[in-house]
């Protein structure tokens, strides 16, 4: 894992690469965008902004995916079922900086739960990220490489060297435009649920909760869920399980059913929201 801090201004012709995410700012395809038009500088499959830390209330802002299905939400929930909680990766989150700072990592450089929840059960391989520390938290924005993408060279990372700080300034002007808020103690009314942080809780207490929500859930069905929650993929359930994926799938059906739930999201905020 390396850090360093980033140059003020973004030089070269890396620098291009911002016109198009400027004309984006609070429209929607703002997020693609970003994702379209480093393609040629860093090569990035997907991103993510949020803010993190135990100072704060943890919010998801942004987060999109080019060229393959978009998992950055469920990266998310993984990363709130508890890596956060521990997460050294972006330095000292507790010591506010008067400049932000650069982060580059890769999954093997990353704790063995966060790298198996978050990394290894979605595919990701390398982050590159430049963060701000501030009173309220961490304020990060991630770039992703995937394990089907070669490794960042070095003259990518000197690319998203000269970007950062643009970026970094592009993505928080993005946020306000678009009202989505980043204050993490006063979410935007209209946030999605996913900007709320529920509380990681281990194994056991999450089995707890779900039979109080739904006493009729069979062991397999409380096995899947679980492990669902704890950001899990349903290919990796069936190999943790020794289970068809297609069996999978059934008893997630079912629970999902007795739960009254339809999909993972919603599953997170009725069982680890409180809801």
């Amino acid at each position: 894992m390396r850090q360093w801090n980033p140059p003020s201004a973004p030089a070269g012709a890396a620098a291009g690469a911002l016109g198009s995410m400027i004309r984006h700012l609070g429209d929607p395809a703002f997020q693609g965008a970003v994702l379209q038009q480093l393609q040629p500088w860093v090569p990035a499959a997907s991103w993510s902004v949020y803010r993190t830390g135990r100072r704060s209330r943890p919010a998801m802002f942004l987060g999109a995916s080019f060229g393959i299905p978009d998992q950055t939400r469920d990266c998310w929930w993984a990363y709130l079922s508890g890596p956060y909680l521990s997460d050294s990766s972006f330095g000292d989150a507790d010591a506010p900086s008067p400049q932000p700072s650069l982060c580059h990592v890769t999954a093997d450089e990353i704790a063995a739960e966060h790298r198996a929840r978050v990394y290894h059960a979605h595919g990701v391989a390398e982050r590159l990220s430049i963060v701000d520390h501030g009173d309220d938290g961490t304020f990060a924005v991630n770039l992703y490489r995937h394990e089907h993408q070669s490794r960042f060279t070095d003259g990518q990372i000197a690319d998203f060297e000269t970007l950062a700080v643009a970026i970094l300034e592009l993505a928080r002007k993005h946020i306000a435009l678009s009202g989505r808020g980043e204050s993490p103690a006063a979410p935007h009314a209209g946030a999605p649920a996913m900007d709320s942080a529920p509380p990681a809780m281990p194994p056991g207490r999450i089995r707890e909760r779900l039979l109080q929500l739904a006493p009729e859930l069979t062991t397999r069905e409380l096995d899947v869920c679980v492990r669902l929650l704890q950001g899990m993929t349903q290919e990796g359930i069936a190999a943790d399980l020794s289970l068809a994926f297609t069996t999978v799938k059934t008893y997630r059906n079912r629970a999902y059913a007795r739960l009254g739930v339809h999909f993972r999201n919603e599953l997170f905020a009725r069982v680890l929201g409180g809801g």
